[in-house]
């Protein structure tokens, strides 16, 4: 509950500079626009978006969901729950200071603090947790379906 009040004051302090999208299909246009200009997979954020702002200026960037949604990224066995707000900054490549995404490691919930490609050849995402700690997982793992059906037409 503590991150939710911090994320929404981060919220009102940026959101008179920020441009402002409502609407599921705009909001989930916008949230693939921002990860695919910093370079990371589409799918990496499967929310319900109602509203997603972002303040050019500072990088940062929230997204509304109506409420908390957990996702479970098959290809790696990770279940990610995504609470009703996020925020983040976001910088070249990489999304920092992120609120509200957590992972499940065995039976404990652990905050995602930071996530951005390992290096552009590699093709793994690193996620990293507040206490310095990492793992890298392949790109592929998060792209949406659309864009796997996309991936194996070019290859035949």
């Amino acid at each position: 509950m503590e991150t939710q009040v911090k994320g929404s004051q981060m919220i009102e302090s940026y959101r008179d500079k920020a441009e402002i999208y409502h609407g599921a299909a705009l909001s989930k246009q916008k949230v693939h626009e921002l990860l695919e200009g910093l370079s990371l997979p589409k799918g990496l954020l499967p929310l319900d978006i109602e509203e997603i702002g972002h303040d050019r200026s500072s990088g940062f960037v929230w997204m509304k969901q109506k409420s908390k949604k957990e996702h479970r990224f098959k290809r790696i066995t990770k279940t990610v729950s995504y609470d009703a707000e996020i925020t983040m900054f976001i910088e070249n490549g990489r999304l920092r200071n992120i609120t509200g995404v957590k992972v499940r490691e065995m039976i404990i919930w652990v905050a995602i603090c930071e996530i951005y490609l390992q290096d552009p050849s590699s093709d793994k995402v690193v996620f990293a947790v507040p206490g310095g700690l990492s793992r890298a997982f392949p790109v592929a793992a998060f792209e949406l379906e659309d864009d796997k059906a996309k991936g194996q037409e070019s290859k035949n």
